[in-house]
């Protein structure tokens, strides 16, 4: 692949977001109802292609509850407040309360409370206990010292996750953990992320996990390609890592599933991710502005709190509606953020494709224009695709 010259002797390959492509439609069009956006991984489906993120301000056990009723599946941060403390409630309230300039401090001290084992197996009881799928989150440093409780609550997926995980990790301190042996060994399904390239996707994928999150930095709330200046724009991250996944399939014949994780805030986004070669997205930001959110119209990122090095920020955003008018609808803003995947399942069937797996096939185009051509009266008058 080309590569654009940066200096001498330092070369890069040009990489593309999601407001750089557009999809084109095909020679055919379709009926929406005839449309089939469901996912499966492993034994599980699901009506969306969806997993709601990590995230303390927007994973809950009642959301991760109310986004399994609605066809998804949330994720719930085994290593965020709701293990820490018996009733977060007030503590997120106080967190709504906080001066921009005093935020990150505080929830730094909220943090420092020490994971309570017994609420890891209770919170993943009170997920299962509501009949729908369970699913939960740790990063790689934690994942030994929590596997028992995971396992003894019969956690249906689980996803290992931090900023950037690698399927080999070198320090000379501690022990890491191998992440091959240990997908291996456990008798649970997971989820190995964030990656951002098409040798670490790949790698991921060799460790025996069901599926790959793709997405260093994209998130809404994440500052990490501004702290650490690390990151893919994300049409090119899934695209890389969707041909990891075609190397890993023709070697195994086992189909490993891409996520695309964050950096989508409408509908039009998820479907340009999925057009990239994703089979299910992660987002965060969009379901913050939920009125069941538990951040009251506040969200931060897993790495938010780090004792020494946030890299995250408190991000404040706007209640739109209900989770199920976000996701499903109905629409009452035209500006792509609400009704999620009734967009997606429309612009497939504008395509003329009847499931992801198809639309994976559409066409794109480098689209410089695409957000701005025409647009001039939106912007100016700040509606639509103004925002």
């Amino acid at each position: 692949m080309a590569e654009v010259e940066i200096g001498m002797g330092k070369s890069g390959r040009r990489a593309y977001g999601f407001d750089d492509i557009a999809i084109v439609p095909s020679r055919r069009t379709r009926d929406p109802e005839d449309v089939d956006i469901s996912w499966e991984i492993d034994a599980f489906r699901f009506e969306l292609p969806l997993m709601g993120s990590a995230m303390d301000g927007v994973i809950s056990p009642a959301t991760a509850i109310e986004m399994g009723r609605l066809g998804g599946v949330g994720v719930l941060n085994l290593e965020g407040l709701w293990t820490r403390y018996e009733d977060p409630e007030p503590l997120f309230e106080e967190i709504a309360e906080l001066p921009t300039d005093k935020a990150t401090a505080r929830m730094q001290q909220m943090y420092s409370e020490p994971i309570k084992l017994e609420l890891v197996g209770q919170r993943i009881r009170e997920i299962k206990d509501a009949g729908v799928v369970s699913c939960a989150s740790v990063t790689p440093q934690r994942t030994a010292a929590l596997a028992s409780e995971i396992v003894d609550a019969e956690l249906d997926l689980l996803v290992i996750q931090g900023t950037v995980v690698s399927a080999e990790h070198v320090s000379k301190t501690v022990e890491p953990l191998n992440l091959k042996k240990f997908v291996r060994e456990i008798d649970i399904p997971v989820i190995v992320g964030g990656c951002a390239s098409y040798q670490a996707a790949l790698h991921l994928m060799r460790t025996g996990a069901a599926g790959v999150l793709v997405g260093v930095g994209p998130g809404h709330a994440c500052t990490t390609r501004g702290v650490l200046g690390i990151g893919v724009p994300q049409a090119t991250a899934i695209a890389d890592a969707k041909s990891a996944r075609m190397r890993h399939l023709d070697e195994t014949g086992v189909y490993c599933q891409v996520i695309a994780d964050g950096g989508m805030g409408t509908g039009g986004d998820i479907a340009k991710a999925i057009v990239c070669g994703a089979d299910a997205v992660m987002i965060g930001s969009p379901l913050a502005t939920a009125a069941e959110a538990p951040g009251r119209g506040y969200h931060w990122g897993m790495a938010t709190f780090h004792p020494t090095l946030p890299r995250g920020a408190r991000v404040k955003t706007t209640t739109r509606g209900t989770l199920e008018e976000i996701l499903v609808g109905p629409a009452h803003e035209n500006d792509g953020r609400m009704n999620l995947f009734g967009a997606l399942r429309t612009s497939m069937a504008t395509c003329g494709y009847e499931t992801v797996k198809e639309f994976q096939k559409a066409e794109v185009m480098v689209a410089p224009a695409l957000m701005t051509e025409g647009k001039n009266l939106q912007k100016s008058q700040g509606v639509g695709m103004g925002h």
